[in-house]
């Protein structure tokens, strides 16, 4: 049934932890799992740090640097797209005004 709430036994960094999540869900968690494990256990061998809640705002604010770092440049480049395609609409209104105050004008040319 979709909507409906199960457990997920995860482990991070050798702790487990059951967590509620949609049946729908379960996959992307665990990728998301994956990532916080991975990222925690990298930190945790570069700081030689046992401290788990060291760790874990050092991987939460690694992993947030990275985020920003890619959906920065994407949010910068869809601007841009609106930018673009409201000078583009615009520019084609002036084109339609423009051809409905010359129209009269090409027929005195004829």
């Amino acid at each position: 049934m979709s909507g409906e709430q199960n457990h997920l036994d995860i482990k991070i960094l050798g702790r487990e932890y059951r967590v509620a999540c949609l049946p729908e869900e379960m996959d992307s968690l665990r990728s998301a799992v994956d990532l916080v494990d991975g990222k925690m256990r990298e930190i945790a061998q570069k700081t030689r740090s046992t401290i788990a809640e060291r760790v874990a705002v050092m991987a939460a604010l690694n992993i947030a640097h990275e985020h920003l770092s890619i959906a920065t440049p994407l949010q910068n480049h869809a601007e841009e797209m609106v930018a673009n395609d409201d000078a583009k609409r615009r520019i084609d209104d002036m084109g339609a005004r423009l051809d409905a105050v010359l129209a009269p004008q090409k027929q005195l040319d004829l």
